[in-house]
Formats: structure tokens, C-alpha cells, sequence
């Protein structure tokens, strides 16, 4: 399963990139505006910290101007990832802009019916928003694996299963368990992953048997 980190500061960009553990990066137009700076430099900076996937989003609704936005945000990298809205003409965009082979993150999924439509429209990825769909009551992962599971019956399809509006480390493991390709995660869901109080326990047992030999390995 791959990590998508889902911001656009950068400085969070570049000391997760650090760890090895950063496949892609996933911003908005609400990420942008939350981190400020100039929303194509942002875009450029991103891409050259992060090799893979920079998923960069359109903010026009119409299909004529997405298209030319998506064109543009296609010319800035050659990693970038053009993010269209699962509408009508978003997914006529993603037709259009996928044809010419620019990879395409289609957003703001809520259903399996939306899913399959954006794979049959060319998305490279496919991003349902789990986290909204538990605010309002209703099971998020519970659609993770009905698109998997539609996605599977069709092994054609190349879209791949993108787990969006994460909150928790349970829905990072649901959500491999489930086969989900990619999570896109907030920095701060990705640095609780590493968190366990066993492991904090034993690091400080080993730390104090360590300290009483008196002992430097490398001899300080």
C-alpha cells in the first residue's frame, strides 16, 4: 500500500520525504489556501521534493476551462497529477486530459457508482472521502470495499483505489486490509502511525540497561 501525504507545507513535505515512506503528495485548493504562497510555485516546489505523484486540483467547474487548467498544471512537472472534481465534466475532462496521458486523480467520491463511472472515464485514481462519510453517520469503509471489490471484477481497469479524508491509523489499517492501493494521510496520521506505548516502554528499558554499562559505541 502506497502513502500519499495530504498538505502543502512543505516543510512537513521534506521531513517525510526523509523517512522513505512518501509515495505521492495530495493538495486542494483548501490546503493551498491554508498553507498560502503561490499555488503553482507551491505546486513546483512539491514536485521537486517528492518524485512520485503530486496531485494538483483544478478550481473551475466547466469543462473547457478545467481541460485548460488541467493542460497547464500538466506543464509543471512531469510528476504532477491533475485532480478534476467526479462531476460531469469533471469526468469528461479526465477523459480528455487521461487520452493524452496526463494521470488523473478524480475527487470528492461518495459512492461506488461514482467509482466505477471515474474508471471508465480513465482516472488513474479514484479518491473516496471515508472520513466525511462517517460525520455523517454512515460507514466509510464500507465503500473502500465495495470499490475494490467492483475494481477486481474488471481487471482492465487501471484506476487505482486512492483512501481519502483519512483520520485515524484504523483507517489506514482497514484500508489495507480492504486492498486499497493508496491513503493519503495528514502529516499528523502518518507520524501516529509510529506510535505505540510498548514501544516507547521498551526503548526506555533498553535506554537505562544501556546507560548503567557506561559504554559509547562509538567511543566518546
Amino acid at each position: 500500500m502506497k502513502f500519499f501525504i495530504d498538505t502543502a507545507d512543505l516543510d512537513e513535505i521534506r521531513d517525510l520525504a526523509a523517512t522513505g515512506l512518501v509515495d505521492g503528495v495530495t493538495t486542494n485548493p483548501s490546503l493551498i489556501a491554508k498553507n498560502g504562497g503561490d499555488f503553482l510555485e507551491v505546486i513546483k516546489q512539491i514536485c521537486a521534493v517528492v518524485p512520485g505523484p503530486v496531485s494538483a486540483e483544478v478550481t473551475a467547474t466547466d469543462h473547457d476551462t478545467m481541460l485548460a487548467e488541467g493542460r497547464h498544471l500538466a506543464k509543471l512537472a512531469d510528476n504532477v497529477c491533475v485532480k478534476v472534481p467526479l462531476t460531469p465534466d469533471g469526468l469528461k475532462t479526465c477523459k480528455a486530459l487521461s487520452e493524452e496521458g496526463t494521470r488523473v486523480n478524480v475527487t470528492l467520491c461518495f459512492s461506488p457508482a461514482q467509482a466505477l463511472l471515474a474508471a471508465k472515464a480513465g482516472a488513474s485514481y479514484i479518491s473516496p472521502f471515508i472520513g466525511r462519510l462517517d460525520d455523517i453517520g454512515t460507514e466509510g469503509m464500507e465503500l473502500i470495499g465495495q470499490i475494490v471489490e467492483i475494481y477486481a471484477n474488471y481487471p482492465d481497469l487501471q484506476t487505482e483505489v486512492l483512501v481519502a479524508s483519512v483520520r485515524s491509523p484504523m483507517h489506514v489499517v482497514e484500508s489495507a486490509r480492504l486492498g486499497a492501493d493508496v491513503a493519503t494521510l495528514p502529516p499528523a496520521v502518518l507520524r501516529s502511525l509510529f506510535k505505540h506505548p510498548l514501544t516507547d516502554k521498551g526503548l526506555d528499558a533498553f535506554l537505562a540497561d544501556w546507560a548503567k554499562t557506561g559504554q559509547s559505541i562509538l567511543g566518546k
